[in-house]
């Protein structure tokens, strides 16, 4: 060891800094790429640096409530100029950023991991400038904090306004998916709210240059505190004990990771846990229109939550030709498909191990049904409450599917793909939620947003009622 110690020195001295760690530890090389503190850095200027702070998540927490006070005390241009400078930073930055992601995925190549993680951890052409265009489109929608919702007239001059306002800190723990973090953290500034980000090992160096690039666009006035980026696990746990500074925990990813934060803390948890997506074809459909909708539910992006996952055909159906071609083209596309019970009798394909099963890849699960009460029935039983279609000609039917599928989004000849919040016209989506209290569906701005109420009086007192002539009257909102 002391040999290694004395060649860093001459190393760092000669100005090439020199990490020694571990060799017993797993990938440690990879690890010190990736910006993780580990091992002993030795630098020719290390004398002069001041020893770094630790902040604790208490003071991250805090902070990011503070600086969202001061977001929220600017003017609706003020915090529209922010969003703005936001998207114009990240396009400034594009090549640097593609560089760091490019270097996550090819260390998550050569770590194994899974095709599908590696798909949403990958940020494709494009993507920057379809980031930045939802951000402007965001930007331009109307201010959502400070909104009058309904106005009262209590009584003669005694005003209740029921307004929109922040919730307060959001908390998201997000794998993976380095576009989400700037989803959400666009979300946060339009909503006025703070934000703590814990991203997944696989992107740190994505997470890391896109937080960078973000906070570096952010007002002093407002504070670069008001988006803190979490980067130890360890941290994750103190977090989620601070239901007292912390408003909302929003997780994106596996099941194991939103039932794992749901049993660890009393803040109130949005999201969703799978995405356990099917499209029902009932007997009434154009075969066409079902085959288009099949296609782009399965393949336009597999890893997504909204993909379909199964494929439900009414019996009559069985021997069609237009679900022949359906199958084939799926095949043909590399689509693995699996069957339920009749399914795997009949098409003589391999039986699904379970109905409630999210591939994220190129493979579904096929199955018959009786009809459309059927494939209802199937859809509760198995299916996740996130997003169901219906491809059918007979309104009907459809109405019936529609009124009963209780799901987050529910679809008529359209493809689950849909839902999504830029999609739904929402700018962007901190996350999908299958949960039925606060928010459900794909989450934007409003999703964000709580109300309080605001009297507006001329000297009123109660006095057990004796004084005061209750109207209740609405008012126009102004």
């Amino acid at each position: 060891m002391t040999a290694k110690v004395k060649a860093a020195f001459v190393a760092s001295n000669s100005g090439t800094p020199v990490v020694i760690t571990s060799g017993f530890a797993s990938q440690s090389i990879l690890r010190v790429l990736q910006g993780e503190k580990i091992g002993t850095l030795f630098h020719k200027d290390a004398s002069l640096w001041e020893p770094s702070k630790d902040v604790s998540a208490r003071e991250m927490a805090v902070a990011a409530r503070e600086c969202s006070r001061r977001l929220q005390n600017l003017s609706s241009d003020e915090r529209k100029k922010i969003l703005l400078d936001v998207a114009d930073a990240l396009e400034a930055n594009e090549d640097l950023i593609r560089a760091e992601n490019e270097a996550d995925v090819l260390a998550a190549q050569d770590a194994g991991y899974e095709k599908s993680l590696v798909a949403r951890l990958t940020l494709k052409p494009g993507k920057i400038a379809s980031l930045a265009k939802s951000i402007r489109t965001l930007a331009h929608m109307e201010d959502p904090i400070n909104q009058i919702l309904k106005r009262t007239e209590v009584a003669e001059n005694l005003v209740l306004e029921k307004t929109s306002c922040p919730l307060g800190v959001l908390l998201i723990v997000f794998e993976s998916r380095p576009d989400a973090l700037v989803q959400i953290a666009s979300l946060a500034i339009r909503s006025g709210n703070g934000l703590l980000l814990k991203g997944g090992k696989e992107a740190m160096r994505s997470n890391t240059i896109l937080h960078k690039v973000i906070t570096d666009a952010l007002p002093g006035s407002v504070g670069k505190r008001l988006i803190g980026l979490v980067t130890s696990r360890d941290e994750i746990a103190d977090l989620l004990k601070l239901d007292d500074v912390i408003d909302l925990v929003i997780p994106r990813g596996s099941n194991k990771l939103v039932s794992q934060i749901k049993a660890s803390t009393k803040i109130p948890v949005l999201g969703h846990a799978d995405g356990v997506c099917h499209v029902y074809i009932d007997k009434s459909a154009d075969m066409d229109i079902a085959k288009r909708i099949v296609m782009d539910a399965k393949i336009d992006y597999p890893a997504a939550c909204n993909a379909m996952e199964t494929l439900l055909v009414h019996k009559d159906l069985i021997k069609s030709p237009g679900l022949d071609d359906i199958l084939i083209s799926l095949k043909t596309e590399g689509v693995s498909i699996y069957g339920g019970p009749v399914a795997h009798e009949v098409l003589s394909i391999p039986k699904a191990d379970s109905f409630h099963h999210e591939y994220s890849s190129m493979a579904c699960t096929v199955e018959f049904v009786d009809d459309v009460q059927s494939a209802i029935d199937h859809i509760h039983r198995y299916g996740s409450a996130h997003t169901d279609c219906i491809v059918t000609t007979d309104s009907k039917v459809a109405e019936t599917f529609l009124r009963q599928v209780d799901s987050a989004a529910v679809f008529h000849n359209a493809s689950t793909r849909f839902s999504d919040g830029a999609r739904f016209g929402l700018g962007a989506e901190v996350g999908i939620s299958t949960g039925r209290i606060h928010a459900r569906g794909p989450v934007g701005v409003e999703g964000l947003l709580t109300t309080r109420w605001i009297m507006r009086g001329s000297g009123q007192v109660v006095n057990g009622d004796k004084d005061v002539a209750y109207t209740h009257k609405n008012l126009p909102l102004q």
